[in-house]
């Protein structure tokens, strides 16, 4: 679509409230097609569109969509995104909904219209003009992006692995440097062996598992050739931690038996380690030490992104749009959001839920039923989130984490083949809410076949 206003049929200026059983369809945007967004706006696309109850918008300023937790593979090249993204359009065409690629630039709460950027090719030649949607119901799952919490240095010469684009860029340089490293030693025979010192600050599930991924990618470049570095002590990796333990979040058992397999891997672990500067080449802490460093991760932390700020909806300290347990923005009824973009109450914890993928399906989940309520204007119920425990891989074939629920009664720790094969489901479960079963076990089947015909890591 090329227009400039995008809501169907209708008149873009109608800010009545449609209760969707009239003539005219509920329009409802969804602004963000992470994980959450997808999977709402695609339950939407099969269950209510069809009847004509409502019409389903899908903004997002890519054009694939690819889960987010496997980034940390992407990065360390154990993943080839090209064989994992899902185009959001093909998407929008098999389940009903209308994709719309843009960024959001701004909120009319009067008018009930959202305006996204002006979409450009490579060469900068504009496709498509900036455009304004309309809404009866808008709902914001934007996600999050990479918090530097203003250390300096650390957005000018750390990578974040919050995106594709910055996870790509990282295994690249990666690659570059250990091709380059390789060309030093035989152009200087008889010298001692450069080293690779890669640094990631932050020792949470990503940096962890980024971690133990590259490990790994480190041994199969130099089976393929690509470098004479010994994997294990000429690639030095080492995660760095501001508090007194990694995964702080999670059960300390976990965090203890993770930091064992983290130093069996030959991953050194730094904790009570803040990083008060990063430079080109090293990363210097609060108490004056430092450690080398050609290559710096960020896995330190997250915030919202700055546009949520700029709408006019309340929002917290790190930018989130405040909701209540119904996911609606305390500041106005008509617009909800979810996931990390969101600081929704998690009264049994006396905080907000926190940003993890199943707290996003939860919702996704949560909005379509809330939805149905909305259209039959009927009250909307409290979400409740379920903590289901969460799992860290540590390669191809380990994992650690811990499981919780009602029918397990307490904490349940878990680890090995075990782990890691109910670590590698929850992304098919994500699959399954995309494609149903059938194209899951087409799509598994599919992908297993591949990889038996292509290196363990992507190298180039």
């Amino acid at each position: 679509m090329t227009n400039s206003h995008i809501e169907g049929s209708a008149d873009t200026t109608t800010t009545r409230q449609r209760s969707g059983t009239g003539d005219a369809p509920h329009r409802i945007v969804i602004v963000g097609g992470g994980a959450g967004g997808l999977e709402l706006a695609t339950a939407l696309g099969n269950k209510l569109v069809k009847s004509g109850r409502i019409s389903v918008v899908l903004v997002d300023r890519s054009s694939t969509h690819i889960w987010k937790p496997l980034l940390h593979e992407v990065a360390a090249g154990s993943m080839d995104a090209n064989t994992h993204q899902l185009e959001y359009a093909a998407q929008a065409r098999w389940h009903r909904f209308v994709f719309q690629q843009g960024e959001l630039k701004g909120l009319d709460r009067t008018r009930k219209t959202i305006s996204i950027t002006s979409l450009a090719d490579e060469d900068g030649i504009e496709l498509l003009p900036e455009r304004e949607i309309a809404y009866d119901t808008l709902i914001l799952a934007i996600g999050s992006v990479t918090n530097f919490f203003n250390v300096p240095g650390a957005a000018q010469h750390a990578i974040a692995v919050d995106t594709l684009s910055q996870a790509e860029h990282f295994r690249r340089r990666m690659i570059g440097m250990c091709m380059r490293a390789e060309h030093a030693i035989s152009t200087h025979a008889g010298q001692e062996h450069p080293k690779l010192n890669i640094a990631i600050i932050g020792a949470g599930a990503t940096g962890v598992e980024l971690s133990a991924e590259l490990r790994n990618t480190a041994e199969v470049l130099g089976a393929y050739g690509l470098h004479q570095l010994d994997p294990l002590h000429d690639i030095r990796i080492t995660v760095v931690e501001a508090g007194a333990r990694i995964l702080s979040g999670l059960p300390e058992p976990v965090s203890v038996k993770t930091t064992a397999l983290l130093n069996k891997l030959g991953i050194d672990v730094l904790t009570d380690a803040k990083v008060s500067e990063v430079r080109k080449d090293a990363v210097l802490f609060a108490n004056g030490d430092s450690i080398p460093a050609d290559l710096t991760v960020w896995a330190a932390g997250i915030r919202a992104p700055a546009i949520l700020g700029e709408l006019g909806l309340a929002v917290n300290r790190l930018g989130q749009i405040v909701v209540s347990q119904t996911l609606q923005s305390e500041t106005d009824p008509d617009i909800f959001a979810f996931g990390d973009c969101a600081a929704c109450p998690w009264p049994e914890k006396n905080s907000t839920i926190p940003p993890r993928a199943q707290a996003a399906h939860q919702q996704a989940d949560f909005l379509f039923n809330a939805i149905k309520k909305r259209l039959a204007q009927q009250p909307l119920p409290a979400f409740e989130y379920r903590d289901l425990g969460s799992l860290v891989s540590l390669g191809r074939f380990d994992a650690v984490g811990n499981l919780m629920g009602p029918l397990i009664g307490s904490t349940l720790f878990i680890e090995g083949i075990m782990a890691r094969m109910l670590y590698l489901s929850l992304y098919r479960m994500h699959l399954m809410a995309l494609h149903g079963l059938i194209r899951t076990i087409a799509d598994t089947l599919g992908h297993w076949l591949h990889r038996k015909t292509s290196p363990r890591v992507k190298l180039h």
